[in-house]
């Protein structure tokens, strides 16, 4: 399947929207990755999204990245794919006006700058509520609208850091590695489409009003650590660094095969632990009192990974795979890009999708989660330059003044 982009920025060429958030309107102001990839997600699912950048200081991601078309970088055309842009100077009084104009006709406003940025430009909550009150004002930053740090710079590799996710990377003694995404800024913009969604479901059902969600990059690192603050509370542990692994669950590990290509082998519950030793022609293990339960491999977690690796690099990268998925036992190779774009489940199944561009055809990772009656969709990439400012403005303002932020 190709989808084909839209023959313009706005306009009766664009496909059909029928995605479950049609009819929601969506401003994106800020630039980079957090809000607009929240902006992002909510055009996926049919949002009808207005990016707006700034006449002399466009969007920095469309220079971001490390593969162009024709002159653009590609990541550009995937994180402003379904918006229409314009530009609007937010610093001055005519700017700021035409975007009190627009929110009167929006139903969620998203922005990314730093705390506070918007009621200096006198565009803030208060300014916007009395033009809608029913308008959901998602604010997307590094420490969150209110605390000791709220009007401090941050990106996304600090709240990584200071969300706790940092320190349990990497290899015990080594300095701190990063994931090699900026992986911060997508988990704010997760639990910032979150919030907007039950923001948009409280004012539709029950309130008729709309209300600020505020989403911050620690606090969005923070929820992903599973259970680390509650063992540090109540015993004083420390998690910190494993490796590959993680302390007290074996075999589970990425263990190398003899072609030397790395492949995750999941076994540490003793059903398919027993599955497992039974394909490694070793049944024996599961009666030996070091590997007979799932506490007992946890205790001697480096032998009976030790007996894994050995067995793992004695067969081929095929060969182990066809074993494994014969035994039931749960296991994948480490995939690159390209092992990725080469797997067909994916364009199978839609998570890779080739969208014809306004540079050239460009893959990319389909929407997430699939939904039977009323999926997400790709309609167009994200566009090289902005709209015409007064007919897309004009479309915009075009609609009524919302009923306290409702669709109409």
């Amino acid at each position: 399947m190709t989808v084909t982009t839209a023959s313009s920025a706005g306009g009766a060429g664009a496909p059909r929207n029928d995605g479950p958030l049609s009819g929601i309107r969506v401003l994106e102001l800020g630039s980079l990755i957090a809000g607009p990839f929240a902006g992002r997600l909510l055009g996926d699912w049919g949002a009808d999204v207005l990016k707006v950048e700034s006449p002399d200081n466009p969007d920095p991601m469309r220079q971001w990245g490390q593969g162009e078309l024709s002159g653009q970088q590609v990541w550009w055309l995937v994180q402003s794919r379904n918006k229409r842009i314009v530009t609007v100077d937010l610093r001055t009084g005519e700017g700021q006006a035409r975007l009190l104009d627009l929110a009167a006709r929006s139903d969620v406003l998203v922005e990314n700058f730093r705390p506070g940025t918007l009621e200096r430009w006198n565009i803030g909550p208060e300014q916007l509520w009395k033009r809608n009150p029913g308008l959901i004002i998602a604010r997307v930053s590094a420490f969150g609208q209110t605390g000791p740090r709220a009007g401090l710079a941050g990106y996304a590799s600090v709240a990584e850091a200071m969300g706790g996710l940092r320190y349990l990377n990497g290899h015990p003694g080594e300095a701190p590695p990063r994931m090699g995404l900026s992986i911060g800024d997508s988990l704010g913009a997760l639990f910032a489409f979150q919030g907007i969604l039950a923001a948009l479901y409280w004012r539709d059902a029950r309130a008729g009003r709309g209300q600020i969600v505020d989403a911050s990059l620690v606090e969005a690192c923070l929820a992903m650590t599973e259970s680390v603050i509650p063992e540090y509370a109540a015993t004083g542990v420390v998690r910190g660094p494993s490796g590959s692994g993680l302390p007290g669950i074996a075999p589970s590990n990425v263990f190398r095969s003899r072609d030397g290509k790395w492949i995750i082998i999941a076994a540490n519950q003793d059903t398919v632990f027993a599955r497992l030793a039974q394909a490694m022609g070793e049944p024996g293990l599961v009666a030996d009192p070091r590997f007979s339960d799932h506490r007992a491999r946890g205790a001697h977690q480096g032998e009976i990974e030790s007996v894994v690796a050995a067995w793992a690099s004695r067969l081929e990268a095929s060969e182990l795979t066809e074993v494994l998925d014969r035994a039931g036992v749960p296991n994948g190779l480490v995939y690159t890009a390209a092992d990725v774009v080469n797997d067909g489940m994916f364009r199978e199944r839609g998570s890779l999708v080739p969208v014809t561009t306004e540079v050239g055809e460009v893959l990319m990772p389909g929407i997430v989660p699939k939904l039977s009656v009323t999926p997400g969709a790709i309609r167009w990439a994200g566009h090289v330059r902005p709209a015409d400012n007064e007919e897309e403005v004009g479309r915009w303002l075009s609609k009524p003044e919302a009923d306290q932020g409702r669709p109409s």
